[in-house]
């Protein structure tokens, strides 16, 4: 009777373990209340807990200095996935699931991360003062008839160095050089502020042109305070006679020294997934990865006055992101010698 005591309650005292263990650490730059609508449903299906830590910056080096503490990485932008995964901070997901949900573009081929969203980088013009056809590619963001009249965020930010990176892969250094000489000379003001910044700024009459990411305009579109802002301005998306429009993707990975490597996995397929991939298109007015999901009604608004682009399709440059991230430091050292934030 007492063998068989200790046998009940080692097997009890084991269930807990085992109950205990479903759980999974999430590292995210996006804010916890952009995720909990996904989370939420997933902890509901699987009993599988989510535990998540916000950090706006420093990821790379919270997971240097944690090994074994994140099981999963959730950032936004191209240039940190590639800056973490070849510091060797993640390891292949392995999942045939994630291969299936997810474009062979917008994943690491070795498995090493995935995007779960993809956003483009588009041209805001003002509704007064530019029209569309004004304006039809990144490259004409040089041309002198803009001089005085183009905001932009920091050159440095992460979303304008993929630009940069794109435009590397494209054209090459000298050419993408003398791009960047020239939309400098075009910058009204100091590169500052945020993407809706700029649209801001082209409300208050202080320039004609920015660029920004697409889901800034659904975030303004929804916020009383920023109406006005997305009222002033048009979304034109760029090169669509040639490559196509920049796209840059947010992103998930399995941490290198994860411990909860199954319930990790778990999630990044969750997030691939068509559940998933329809809230970040309605939540976040982002572009699913996985095909077949539909886009927000904001997002099929957008660029409807353009030709070609109808309930918000358009032509998207298609080139490997991590021939984009391959880019990143040559893009930097170009920033550095045009001064461009100067």
């Amino acid at each position: 009777m007492l063998f068989r005591a200790i046998a009940v309650t080692a097997l009890f005292l084991s269930s807990l373990q085992v109950l205990a263990a479903a759980e999974v650490n999430v590292l995210s730059s996006r804010q916890e209340f952009l995720l909990r609508p996904f989370l939420e449903r997933f902890e509901k299906d699987t009993n599988i807990k989510v535990n998540v830590a916000y950090l706006k910056k420093g990821l790379l080096e919270r997971l240097q200095q944690q090994p074994g503490a994140v099981d999963l990485v959730l950032t936004v932008d191209i240039a940190h996935l590639t800056k973490m995964s070849d510091a060797g901070l993640f390891q292949p997901h392995g999942s045939s699931v994630i291969v299936q949900n997810v474009p062979v573009q917008f994943r690491d081929v070795q498995g090493r991360w995935t995007a779960l969203t993809t956003r483009a980088r588009i041209i805001y013009h003002s509704l007064k003062r530019v029209k569309p056809e004004e304006i039809p590619t990144y490259e004409a963001l040089a041309d002198a008839k803009w001089q005085g009249r183009i905001c932009i965020r920091s050159g440095y930010h992460n979303y304008n160095v993929a630009l940069i990176s794109s435009m590397l892969e494209h054209h090459g250094t000298d050419a993408t050089r003398n791009w960047l000489k020239g939309l400098k000379a075009n910058l009204a003001r100091k590169p500052q502020g945020n993407d809706r910044g700029q649209v801001k700024a082209i409300y208050e009459g202080l320039c004609d042109l920015s660029v920004g990411n697409t889901y800034y305009m659904g975030k303004m579109l929804t916020n009383p305070d920023q109406q006005a802002w997305a009222a002033s301005v048009g979304i034109l998306f760029p090169n669509q006679e040639g490559r196509g429009t920049h796209m840059n993707v947010s992103g998930g990975a399995i941490a290198a020294k994860a411990r909860n490597r199954a319930e990790a996995v778990k999630l990044l397929e969750f997030l691939t997934g068509k559940h998933a991939q329809y809230l970040y298109a309605e939540v976040n007015h982002e572009y699913p990865v996985k095909s077949g999901v539909g886009l927000s009604s904001i997002v099929r608004g957008f660029g409807s006055q353009q030709p070609g682009i109808k309930n918000g399709t358009f032509h998207q440059d298609s080139l490997d992101l991590t021939r984009i991230g391959a880019r990143r430091n040559e893009a930097i050292r170009l920033l550095d010698e045009v001064n461009f934030d100067q």
